[in-house]
């Protein structure tokens, strides 16, 4: 009674329309007050223990990094230099786009950021080169979604939170899958490229390859941080964040000066309000997720699933559909929270690798970024491309099955995610 009342009350507030933080709250606070032992004085005590959770401490300053990186000129000279890469293929500024979409995702983390950083620069660009404006939507819709699966990712740290896995070790296994799926796209790109004969630009010279690298570098220097750090044991990925934001400052204050002392605490405020926003969320969804293990719904479910005798095979293939469905609804930290204490334990149990089910989880939430009607990356490639989301809509649809094939290549072949974390970390 007590978990068909909770779940039943998250699903009725969502359908109606209440923010995914008060419905995550308002639930688990009306199902304690009712059905439980638990006070609204332990309730409290839980919801600021999140606040204490070390590794969220990775969140803030991951997205102040970000702030720093997406408010500077990072992105432009990123554009510059995977355009000179690429840029004399044909459809090459498209797949200039996908390049300086994954360098970006690399630096910021988030996928809505790497629409707007990237898409505001090469949107106009390919229009301007004979693209149509539908299909530069539909490639910068799809490539910001490498924000979340390329490290630093935010989606990645909070599974790692909930899951008690190496975040490091999930940053790591992020790589292989985001080169994948983007030389994927550019594939994409260049087969209708060839068979609409797109237009190609000029060959760069090797100077100004070189020219527009050095000046991209400090930008990409970031994830060679990052990652270098955490493998090398330096620090943590708590620690790398920190130590991101501080490099972030420095190089958009200091080195590339798109940044002006006065204008670091418009940075700072944005910054803390994407926390806030994120944090909250974060805090009533950890409530949430106790009130399930209180209730032992992970563990009812988890037998009732290997009751049923589903190989591993038929798992994976329901938790991808139940994925994409909430996917469709949700952004992807709320589906995260929601969803991994339940179905965590059930992969445990089937000796699913906890670090390929997180990275299984985030392509999922790619897909959930471009699919109506929640899909965040659909309203904010529309707002760039300056389409309606009717457009951005049918733009970015064909790419879905592009996604799709990738996630299949990661849901049954683990190896994908978990080589280069064998390799470095074994």
């Amino acid at each position: 009674m007590t978990a068909a009342f909770l779940l039943t009350a998250l699903f009725v507030l969502l359908f109606i329309g209440v923010p995914v933080a008060i419905s995550l709250g308002l639930a688990s606070v009306l199902t304690m007050l009712l059905f439980g032992d638990q006070t609204l004085l332990s309730s409290s005590q839980k919801f600021f223990h999140t606040m204490q959770v070390y590794p969220l401490l990775a969140v803030p300053f991951f997205i102040l990094a970000g702030t720093f990186m997406t408010t500077g000129g990072v992105a432009r000279r990123m554009v510059a230099f995977a355009n000179a890469l690429v840029g004399h293929f044909r459809g090459g500024l498209a797949m200039a786009a996908l390049l300086a979409s994954a360098f970006f995702a690399a630096v910021s983390g988030s996928a809505p950021a790497t629409v707007v950083a990237v898409g505001s620069v090469m949107i106009v660009g390919m229009v301007a080169s004979g693209y149509t404006r539908n299909f530069a939507a539909g490639v910068i819709c799809n490539a910001g979604t490498l924000g979340i699966l390329i490290p630093p990712s935010l989606v990645m740290v909070v599974y790692g939170a909930i899951t008690e896995s190496s975040i490091g070790r999930l940053f790591i296994a992020g790589i292989l899958p985001g080169i994948i799926l983007t030389v994927v796209m550019m594939v994409t790109v260049a087969v209708i490229a060839r068979n609409q004969d797109m237009p190609r630009q000029e060959r760069a010279s090797f100077k100004t390859v070189v020219k527009t690298f050095r000046e991209a570098l400090w930008g990409l220097m970031l994830v060679v941080i990052i990652l270098g750090g955490i493998y090398a044991g330096i620090f943590t990925p708590t620690e790398a964040a920190a130590v991101s934001a501080v490099y972030a400052f420095f190089i958009a204050v200091f080195v590339y000066r798109d940044i002006t002392m006065n204008d670091v605490p418009k940075v700072l405020i944005e910054a803390s309000k994407i926390t806030v926003m994120l944090m909250f969320i974060i805090a009533n969804a950890f409530m949430f997720a106790f009130l399930l293990t209180t209730e032992q719904i992970p563990q009812m479910a988890s037998e009732l699933i290997v009751g049923m005798g589903l190989p591993v095979w038929g798992f994976l293939l329901v938790l991808n559909v139940l994925l994409l469905i909430t996917g469709n609804f949700m952004e992807p930290t709320s589906v995260v929270l929601i969803l991994t204490p339940i179905v965590f334990p059930i992969a445990m149990e089937m000796g699913i690798d906890p670090t390929h089910l997180g990275v299984l989880m985030i392509v999922n939430m790619q897909i959930g970024l471009v699919t109506p009607p929640v899909g965040l990356n659909l309203f904010v490639t529309a707002s760039v491309a300056e389409l309606s989301l009717e457009e951005t809509i049918k733009a970015s649809f064909p790419w879905l099955l592009v996604l799709l094939g990738v996630l299949m290549l990661i849901t049954y072949i683990p190896w994908f995610s978990l080589v280069i974390p064998n390799l470095l970390l074994d």
